[in-house]
């Protein structure tokens, strides 16, 4: 057996090998041309591996796009041969992705996220379609190509295309799963390192006129009426308004006050309340004890896209009303810094894509006065034109 032969013969050490771009066929460092014609030695995005027999067995690891972290290995290999001791195996050859998930899944900074559903869903999607058999050293680039091709073909379960800001979610998601991976010693490196998203153009350009939100209002009944009135004048999240409680409406001095625990940056929050919001809440009746405002406690996506369908709207999300607020906030004249903090916007870059600069608005584009000191000046322009 193979445990029975000397140390020298139990570890053979092979090379570094190049692994071709375009075709994938690994070769020798010195090689110019792959048989496929590609020059390897001017690529830019090649991968390394190390070949050496272990008891026998030809092992071959991925090391990544490192020239540097692949001499490194390789040297560490020989260094193990001279000295008659074992090699520390790549950690990358001994775990699966789909224990990796499950790893991951279970560890408590992940699971107290309020996202935890969607992490979850989306790190599932990509092991899932890449395999869960599939170790972290055959992990390439490839493998994440291929998951966006497939995700661009298929249909969601609405039935629309998966937008591209999604897939980037799933695979971020994924990667994340590997950089922690890696920060607990499970891997020895993220085998995808950084990936290039795909370009997202999902900026919503839809605001309703008053003339439109009033007739979306009155083919809305019960408690999604309120709803939608508070997401169309307060810049507040689905979440934030369907959990609403008595407790945070400070009627004194009109504002809506969050916890952090109630907000997607984890920070506290105050909103102005518009006067038709203080009016509407003050009509419901109010228990003793308090509690939330609105009973369910969940969001009615059918009470609200059917209501949607019978005012003649398309493509008109709930999370639109949030750009409705926080665009109609912008043309009252408020400055951009109040409308930050009370929609709870971090960067300029979020605060931007909630608003809408309309050719309508354009039209009172006003422009600087000049100062005519030649009465025959525009004569001159008019003849230069001519």
């Amino acid at each position: 057996p193979d445990n029975c032969l000397p140390f020298e013969e139990r570890i053979i050490v092979m090379g570094i090998l190049v692994e071709c771009p375009a075709c994938k066929i690994r070769g020798g460092l010195k090689r110019k041309l792959c048989k496929c014609g590609y020059n390897v030695q001017k690529a830019h995005s090649k991968n390394y591996w190390i070949e050496y027999y272990l008891n026998g067995k030809r092992t071959r690891e991925r090391v990544g796009r490192s020239k540097q972290a692949a001499e490194n290995r390789f040297r560490e290999i020989q260094t193990a041969k001279a000295e008659k001791r074992h090699i520390n195996i790549n950690k990358n050859v001994l775990v699966n992705l789909g224990e990796l998930r499950d790893w991951y899944l279970e560890l408590s900074e992940v699971k107290q996220k309020r996202s935890y559903s969607d992490i979850a869903r989306c790190v599932s999607l990509v092991v899932e379609h890449i395999g869960e058999k599939t170790t972290a050293i055959q992990l390439e680039l490839k493998h994440i190509e291929d998951f966006r091709k497939y995700r661009l073909r298929i249909n969601s379960i609405r039935g629309r295309p998966i937008k591209p800001a999604t897939i980037n979610r799933n695979v971020a998601n994924f990667r994340a799963m590997l950089n922690r991976a890696v920060d607990y010693g499970k891997l020895e490196i993220n085998p995808i390192g950084r990936i290039k998203n795909l370009e997202e153009n999902n900026i919503r350009e839809r605001v309703l006129s008053q003339e439109e939100f009033e007739r979306l209002l009155s083919n809305c009944h019960g408690e999604i009426k309120g709803i939608v009135l508070i997401a169309y004048y307060l810049p507040m999240r689905q979440e934030e308004i369907i959990n609403l409680t008595w407790e945070e409406i400070d009627f004194t001095h009109g504002f809506i006050r969050l916890g952090a625990n109630r907000t997607k940056t984890k920070t506290v929050r105050s909103i102005p309340m518009h006067p038709k919001i203080i009016y509407y809440l003050q009509c419901l009746p109010r228990p003793l004890k308090g509690g939330f405002v609105f009973s369910k406690r969940r969001f009615p996506k059918k009470a609200y896209y059917k209501a949607v369908k019978e005012t003649g709207l398309e493509n008109f999300t709930f999370h639109d009303l949030r750009h409705c607020a926080m665009n109609n906030l912008r043309l009252a004249g408020n400055d951009h810094f109040v409308i930050k903090k009370a929609s709870g916007a971090k960067t300029d870059s979020a605060f931007k894509r909630y608003n809408l600069v309309t050719e309508e608005e354009m039209k009172g584009m006003k422009w600087l006065e000049e100062k005519v000191e030649d009465s025959g000046m525009m004569d001159t322009y008019m003849d230069t034109k001519a």
